[in-house]
């Protein structure tokens, strides 16, 4: 398997979009794989939303791969989130890494939207099976639960065919989901045990329906810190990061530490069948991110890449 990491972004830890892109340069100008953004279309903080940051990707770089972690099918149009996905991939010759998933019950934007989550499975397939018809330039007529469409095509096409399609979630829906219409898994808050038994699910099903997944499409996301378990800013996140897992170990969800207890966690991940990677540095302040940023790629992507 070829192992890839790349740096994930959960909120917008910047003091503006200067600082942002001064970060953005410095994994432009090393072994960091790609950017990775979470999906959030709600939030008092400060959040960049997903689409756009990965069209001004495309134009603000020219080697790294970005994509979203992961972006919720409910909350967009199947065809305008078709037409978006083909265009950023177009413009960047190929370096879109869209993922997708349903939502969490308690994502804020159930309720700032008026919608229910319930139904969100089959709107989501509905809508994966849609834009993958669309990415092939086909002209599109569906009649489904949730969505209509008669004669839908879209024009350029992305340059990657086909345009990967990644999902996200642990759930058996989301496993039968993946193995039916997906080309890889990406995990978002697992610890490597709850990581294991999600990939082997997915393997076994995937082979049944007569598509295996590439063992080479399988991702997993952690925190990680230089530093130590005392920091509040670490006590705080990897408490946060545990209650999304639904796990009563924190610890098993954030590496922290030096080079050596982040590259434990990667190898932990390896082993439960993951090559590819979202490190999501545990940091505030633009000096903060720099230096995490800065201490991965000289410790640490060395040994992985």
């Amino acid at each position: 398997m070829k192992v890839r990491v790349g740096l994930g972004l959960a909120n917008f830890p910047f003091t503006d979009a200067g600082a942002f892109w001064r970060w953005i340069a410095r994994c432009e100008d090393s072994t960091v794989d790609s950017i990775w953004q979470t999906d959030r279309l709600v939030s008092a903080a400060p959040q960049l939303e997903t689409m756009t940051t990965m069209a001004a990707l495309a134009g603000g770089t020219r080697r790294l791969k970005f994509g979203m972690n992961v972006t919720v099918l409910a909350f967009r149009d199947p065809l305008v989130l078709a037409r978006e996905c083909a265009t950023i991939d177009f413009l960047s010759n190929g370096r879109l890494l869209p993922a997708f998933g349903v939502g969490p019950d308690i994502a804020p934007e159930w309720q700032a939207t008026g919608r229910s989550p319930k139904g969100r499975g089959r709107r989501c397939d509905e809508a994966l099976a849609i834009m993958a018809r669309l990415w092939t330039g086909e002209r599109v007529t569906f009649e489904g639960e949730h969505y209509h469409y008669r004669d839908a095509q879209i024009s350029p096409v992305p340059v990657q065919r086909p345009l990967p399609l990644w999902i996200g979630g642990r759930s058996a829906a989301a496993i039968r989901r993946t193995a039916r219409l997906g080309t890889g898994w990406l995990g978002g808050v697992e610890s490597p045990e709850q990581v294991a038994p999600i990939v082997a699910a997915i393997a076994r099903e995937s082979a049944a329906a007569g598509r295996p997944i590439d063992p080479d499409h399988y991702g997993a996301a952690f925190g990680f810190r230089f530093g130590s378990w005392d920091e509040p800013v670490v006590e705080r996140t990897a408490r946060v990061v545990s209650a999304l897992a639904q796990s009563s170990d924190p610890r098993r969800h954030v590496a922290v530490g030096g080079a050596a207890e982040i590259l434990a966690r990667v190898e932990e991940f390896k082993a439960a069948g993951v090559s590819k990677f979202v490190l999501r540095p545990i940091a505030r302040g633009d000096d903060d991110m720099m230096d995490q940023t800065e201490r991965l790629v000289r410790e640490v992507l060395p040994h992985v890449h």
